[in-house]
């Protein structure tokens, strides 16, 4: 069952702790904001605070909180009404933005517009509206590990990609499928530094918004989560 539901009103106001984007998302018309739906309700004071208190950092210097708290089903229904702000890095153009983009039941049409271009596809220079569906996970992934003090910028290393730029990935190897929900503009490739990855994406699935992809790699950096708003499924990659 989807999170969040749509609605059809949006306002202009637009906070940014960074400056505008040149360019804007391309399209007209009003984004669909959310409103939230049903939520489990919240795991028992003592579990939460337990999932305050994290575990050591591993040997290789990531947070490792218990999987079992990292739960978006444990949310309740305030934690979906309060306003939305989204910090994002995006480290192929070294863009960093912290963005107001919903509040009060509505999307800010210009922060949203913003956000489209900071996913926009960095190499084929093109830039295409974002499912808003996607926007919710992405901030609820973020606010939710905040909640635990990790509050540190989601960096998003691919949003929409031309087909051109999918294609070339698969010519080089990189793992993109050949109708990927990143030409739709309904998925996103994510890491938090210091989160372990797949506790990131066990909360990422945990949202039931849509798949979700675990691209373990060797290195400091580590792999990625993809996640989307397409059929809800799982794989490794």
């Amino acid at each position: 069952m989807p999170l969040i539901g749509c609605a059809s009103r949006t306002t202009v106001q637009h906070t940014a702790a960074a400056s505008r984007p040149a360019a804007h998302a391309a399209g007209s018309g009003s984004t669909a904001a959310a409103t939230p739906g049903s939520v489990a309700q919240a795991k028992p004071a003592a579990s939460m605070a337990r999932a305050s208190a994290q575990s050591a950092p591993s040997g290789s210097g990531e947070l490792e909180p218990p999987p079992d708290i990292f739960d978006a089903q444990a949310l309740d229904l305030e934690f979906w009404l309060k306003p939305r702000t989204i910090d994002v890095i995006r480290p192929a153009s070294g863009e960093r933005a912290k963005l107001l983009y919903w509040r009060d039941g509505e999307i800010i049409e210009s922060a949203y517009q913003d956000l489209c271009h900071l996913l926009r596809d960095v190499n084929g220079k093109e830039t295409a509206r974002i499912d808003p569906k996607l926007f919710e996970t992405l901030w609820g992934t973020q606010a939710f590990v905040a909640r635990y003090g990790i509050d540190t910028p989601l960096e998003i290393l691919s949003g929409y990609r031309t087909p051109a730029s999918n294609q070339k990935l698969r010519e080089a190897g990189v793992p993109a499928a050949r109708q990927s929900l990143h030409i739709e503009g309904r998925a996103a490739d994510i890491r938090l530094a210091n989160l372990n990855s797949e506790v990131l994406g066990g909360l990422v699935k945990s949202f039931r918004q849509g798949g979700v992809g675990f691209y373990y790699r060797a290195g400091p950096r580590g792999g990625w989560i993809h996640a989307d708003t397409g059929l809800k499924r799982t794989w490794k990659g």
